[in-house]
């Protein structure tokens, strides 16, 4: 029997090699369907959660056992930065007020990125590090 249970656990590798996978997106969707899919024993409207909850379930397996993979990062890309957004804003605002004392926050005009200069320092010349768009900066 372990035989058995080591030759289709190396079969199923084999099988899944150069495909994506599961990652976060995938089990996000799939706990999302499952939702929906308790949702649709709701009487006169579940068939609408149902057939939304079978179609984000087929999406997320077929997301797993894709091979184009450089496509799937886009998506799973999307989908954190889409996630992380309001958590890197609310981080944003509690480092503006820790160091409104010491520093000055600015975007580039360039490329809209967020740039710390010490304060007290006059007119300076800041370089983003992102699009190395120069910056005269009164601090």
């Amino acid at each position: 029997m372990k035989q058995w249970w080591q030759k289709m656990k190396y079969s199923m590798a084999k099988w899944m090699y150069g495909r994506y996978g599961n990652d976060e997106l995938t089990w996000v969707l799939l706990i999302t369907g499952t939702v929906l899919l308790l949702l649709g024993y709701i009487p006169y409207v579940g068939w609408i959660f149902s057939i939304l909850a079978l179609t984000i379930v087929f999406f997320s397996t077929f997301r797993g056992f894709s091979r184009n993979i450089p496509k799937r990062r886009r998506e799973l890309d999307r989908y954190l930065r889409i996630k992380n957004k309001p958590k890197s804003a609310i981080q944003l605002h509690k480092n503006k007020k820790r160091d409104k004392n010491t520093h000055v926050y600015f975007k580039c005009p360039k490329c809209r990125a967020v740039l710390r200069v010490p304060k007290g320092k006059g007119d300076i010349i800041v370089t983003c590090p992102r699009c190395n768009e120069r910056v005269d900066k009164n601090t």
